[in-house]
């Protein structure tokens, strides 16, 4: 990276990948071939991005947090699950090319466009959070592998919790986007300390980066309590379909 517009063109992309991730998920299938179009290896993108994503789900959580949305702690047990997940997902992610992986990816967010369009429609009325019991121990053991796959690579993960807090756990899209920043936070910063160990980070790109996911994030997040569950339902399927073609035909 040695042109000086590479770095408000990190920032502008940042920011739009700020927002995405925040209301949606898949953010990182942006970021990744952006780093290392600008010359950065695979492994040195998948780390530095990390940066970005931790400072993001930072300032996502507390726009959250600023509009009284908060699952605690709720949200910190599922983030403790996943941070050990995480771990062992960071330390195997040596490659993270491959047409395969990206085709198989894109059919997994294919099947959350079904489950979106197709789920019995969840009244926010009728919604009756689940956030402990039998409900909280199958969060955890579910976060865990979520962790795995997030320490490895993270892009498209957060369709997927969405998914899982809304139906399962019974969360508003809001609410399930609020415990969904604190969770990637959490287990962030332990895949972020692996790949600091293993110096796959540059960190004044990362920190670039993340001037623009960490004001994205927090835009997004204040916005998405003012629009509501219709509001994020509608960006999830747009999001969903868009990140689905690039891995199929553009990878």
């Amino acid at each position: 990276m040695e042109e000086w517009f590479h770095y408000p063109l990190l920032i502008f992309v940042g920011f739009i990948v700020g927002f995405i991730n925040t209301v949606a998920g898949g953010g990182s299938l942006i970021t990744l071939p952006v780093l290392i179009f600008l010359g950065l290896p695979p492994s040195v993108a998948n780390g530095t991005n990390r940066v970005a994503v931790v400072v993001q789900n930072f300032m996502g959580g507390a726009g959250f947090k600023s509009k009284g949305v908060s699952t605690y702690p709720f949200n910190i047990y599922l983030g403790i699950s996943a941070l050990f997940g995480a771990i062992l997902g960071a330390y195997i992610a040596v490659d993270i090319k491959g047409d395969t992986f990206n085709k198989i990816l894109a059919i997994i967010m294919m099947i959350v466009v079904l489950i979106i369009i197709f789920k019995p429609k969840l009244k926010t009325e009728d919604l009756y959070e689940k956030i402990t019991g039998k409900q909280l121990w199958l969060g955890i053991i579910a976060f865990f592998f979520f962790g795995i796959y997030g320490g490895f690579i993270n892009a498209g993960l957060g369709f997927i919790i969405i998914l899982f807090l809304h139906y399962v756990n019974q969360l508003t899209l809001v609410k399930a986007n609020a415990t969904k920043v604190v969770v990637v936070l959490i287990y962030s910063l332990a895949a972020l300390v692996v790949f600091v160990l293993n110096d796959k980070v540059i960190w004044l790109v990362g920190l670039v980066l993340a001037i623009g996911t960490g004001s994205g994030a927090w835009f997004a997040s204040r916005f998405s309590v003012k629009k509501g569950d219709e509001f994020i339902k509608s960006f999830l399927v747009i999001m969903v379909v868009i990140m689905a073609i690039k891995l199929w035909f553009f990878t």
